[in-house]
């Protein structure tokens, strides 16, 4: 989950609770002692769908749950054993891998593993899925009110260079990260670049921006939306599909420049006591139905080809969270940074918020 993803989690509620599942996979490998240990974010897997792999498999499945990435890695630097699979974010997936943290399991070679769209088959931090499979993903983009502005032009250029009309009536992120590198992808420039000169190009747009935006925020866009106290805002592809809930006029743009997307994926730990299980509950999880179901359960979309078939109404029919095929080739996954790109942006950053 990016950044912005995780302060939206550090809100939900941290609890516990264990599951008694039992069930088959269709050529899955052996088992194991017929346990399974999930360790996951808060509220981001269907309870329902824990008592379906049970009793389909005849594993018994126990969830734990945590409120950031940054708990999930402490616990298991700190040496925590019993947890066989854990549901980092794409930039984390990278740190447990590099601290030999993961168990290859490799992924590609598992039956269901063909149902896996592009991008989502070869990211850059495990791009032979050696030691990953997806879970659930999402994109940072613009909504806008179609009943209050004009058709708008898939381009970042709507929301950094607004329409008279709009002026004013445009909330951004209060997202370093997201800001950033939305501007870098509208002027062309890598968003890791480490080149004052484009840092500048990047401040002096944002800059530009700043006296038509009505505020940076990142917190209530969904109500902001609904309520129509702003015509566009820059938010995360769920939001908006929830604020469409409320007001059907909402459409969510995929700036042809390229957008952000974050992914959480599926880890077997390195000191598993089930692997197997956990292979077999992994491959389960990439079948179209079970990731719908997942899908239908949390409001963000799901990597897995066919699945769509099995969405609720309200997310299949809302190209905000079911992405149409034409636009996988916006998609622009998170990247870690040189320190001295960070120290730029950090720069950049602080002028635009002073």
């Amino acid at each position: 989950m990016g950044t912005t993803t995780i302060a939206r989690r550090l809100a939900v509620a941290v609890g516990t609770f264990a599951a008694a599942v039992t069930i088959n996979a269709g050529g899955a490998a052996a088992q194991d002692a017929g346990e399974l240990y999930l360790y996951n974010w808060a509220n981001y897997f269907p309870p329902e769908l824990i008592e379906k792999f049970e009793q389909e498999t005849g594993v018994d499945v126990t969830l734990d749950v945590y409120d950031s990435n940054e708990t999930m890695l402490a616990k298991l630097q700190a040496g925590a054993s019993g947890y066989d699979i854990v549901f980092p974010s794409g930039y984390m997936l990278g740190v447990i891998i590099d601290e030999g943290l993961a168990r290859k399991i490799d992924a590609s070679e598992l039956s269901n593993f063909g149902n896996v769209r592009a991008p989502h088959d070869a990211p850059s931090f495990d791009p032979e899925r050696a030691y990953s499979a997806p879970y659930m993903w999402g994109t940072t983009g613009i909504a806008y009110d179609t009943d209050r502005a004009p058709e708008l032009e898939e381009s970042w250029k709507e929301f950094f260079k607004p329409r008279d009309a709009l002026k004013g009536k445009i909330a951004a992120l209060n997202d370093q990260v997201e800001m950033y590198n939305a501007g870098a992808r509208y002027l062309g420039i890598d968003v890791c670049t480490e080149q004052p000169k484009q840092a500048q190009q990047i401040l002096d747009l944002l800059e530009a921006q700043k006296p038509h935006l009505a505020m940076y925020s990142s917190t209530g866009t969904v109500d902001r939306m609904i309520a129509g106290e702003v015509v566009m805002h820059h938010m995360w592809n769920g939001a908006a599909h929830r604020a469409k809930e409320q007001r059907e006029s909402i459409k969510y743009l995929y700036p042809k420049e390229g957008l952000a997307f974050w992914s959480d994926h599926m880890v077997v730990v390195k000191n598993a006591p089930n692997p197997e299980n956990a292979r077999t509950f992994i491959n389960w999880m990439m079948a179209p139905e079970n990731a719908a179901a997942a899908s239908n359960y949390t409001g963000y979309m799901n990597a897995i080809e066919g699945s769509s078939q099995y969405l609720n109404a309200s997310l299949k029919n809302d190209p905000a969270v079911n992405m149409p095929d034409a636009y996988a080739d916006r998609l622009r996954p998170s990247k870690e940074c040189s320190p001295e790109a960070r120290e730029l942006r950090d720069k950049v950053w602080t002028r635009l918020k002073s």
